[in-house]
């Protein structure tokens, strides 16, 4: 797991120029705008998304369109997966036990 990825999410307003951007690409300014920040900010942050692999922008003319990138977000899931795999066995353990105990109740 890239800890580039991990650190750049881990800043609110990153966070949210992500969730903005899942919905379509944009600006810097439309990102400016929607998140209230001054477009300097959204540049400083756009940069570090950038950086970490997250974003990626397209020229068009004089605007900078800036879209998410799919592989930091596999990469996070596939990341994540080896933790549910891990919480899958421990529930299905505690499902057994409870089941045991069930069982048991029942007899008496």
């Amino acid at each position: 797991m890239n800890t580039n990825v991990m650190s750049a999410l881990a800043e609110p307003n990153r966070m949210q120029i992500v969730e903005l951007l899942r919905e379509t690409p944009l600006t810097v300014g439309e990102i400016a705008e929607r998140l209230q920040l001054r477009q300097p900010q959204a540049s400083k942050h756009l940069r570090v998304l950038s950086e970490a692999g997250i974003v990626e922008a397209k020229v068009d003319a004089n605007r900078r369109i800036y879209r998410l990138l799919p592989d930091p977000f596999r990469e996070l899931d596939d990341w994540l997966e080896s933790y549910r795999v891990i919480w899958e066995k421990r529930f299905d353990r505690l499902d057994d036990y409870l089941q045991k105990l069930q069982d048991k109740e029942t007899r008496m």
